[in-house]
């Protein structure tokens, strides 16, 4: 039996398992999700500010959040992050010889331009920058900002205008004033930034599965059923 076959059955009975107002909500958030842009951090040591730029890409409807682990381990406070990382996917960058160069390199593959922040550099501000084509937004960690292999490598460098004495944001609020430019900017635009319909699928029934109690239980009784079903045809 293909139990890809009974992907969408499943769903729709996992469905019936939350509220209406919750399967709502699912399908109104999934509208907004996008890939076409995506976050990376490098080495972030701060688990305040890794807690509060996932809660940050989640409300600004940012997918795929990637981590670079060379020296530190990124940590999550579940107080701030507010049960955000259940509803994002997060890749890890941790087991090679340049995790940096690892993770640029994946991105690149992928098609994503990659653009690194940084207050030294001044390709273009945020606001100047083109969102046309698949864009990885590289933060670098709190104290020393973007590492060498990032500078090497980066596609564009991007800041914040600043017109104060203090040389930078931090990180967690950099973050989250680039992702309120830039989805802004995506939204009004005519780029086809949404996942597609079997991305949103696949992703329903994540949050679903990440929703409901004991569901291992339930999909297992449920892909049973239809086993029997399909041996009594």
């Amino acid at each position: 039996m293909d139990s890809g076959k009974y992907k969408k059955e499943f769903i729709d009975y996992l469905s019936n398992l939350i509220s209406e107002k919750r399967r709502a909500k699912f399908d109104e958030v999934l509208n907004y999700r996008t890939r076409h842009l995506t976050i990376v951090l490098e080495d972030l040591y701060q688990p305040h500010n890794a807690s509060a730029i996932l809660r940050s890409c989640d409300i600004f409807g940012i997918q795929d959040i990637h981590v670079i682990e060379n020296r530190n381990v990124y940590t999550v406070n579940r107080d701030i992050a507010l049960g955000s990382p259940k509803w994002l996917n997060v890749y890890k960058y941790k087991d090679a010889e340049n995790n940096t160069l690892e993770c640029i390199n994946a991105l690149k593959a992928k098609g994503y331009r990659i653009v690194a922040t940084s207050p030294h550099n001044t390709d273009c501000t945020i606001e100047e920058l083109p969102i046309d084509k698949p864009t990885a937004l590289l933060f670098g960690t709190e104290l020393t900002g973007i590492s060498d292999t990032v500078r090497e490598h980066a596609d564009e460098f991007v800041k914040i205008p600043m017109f104060g004495f203090t040389e930078s944001f931090n990180i967690s609020v950099s973050a989250a004033l680039c992702l309120n430019t830039l989805t802004n900017k995506l939204h009004k635009s005519d780029i086809q930034f949404h996942l597609s319909d079997l991305e949103k699928e696949e992703l329903l029934l994540t949050w679903l599965k990440n929703t409901i109690r004991k569901v291992d239980l339930i999909e297992k009784n449920f892909y049973a059923n239809k086993m029997n079903e399909y041996q009594n045809e």
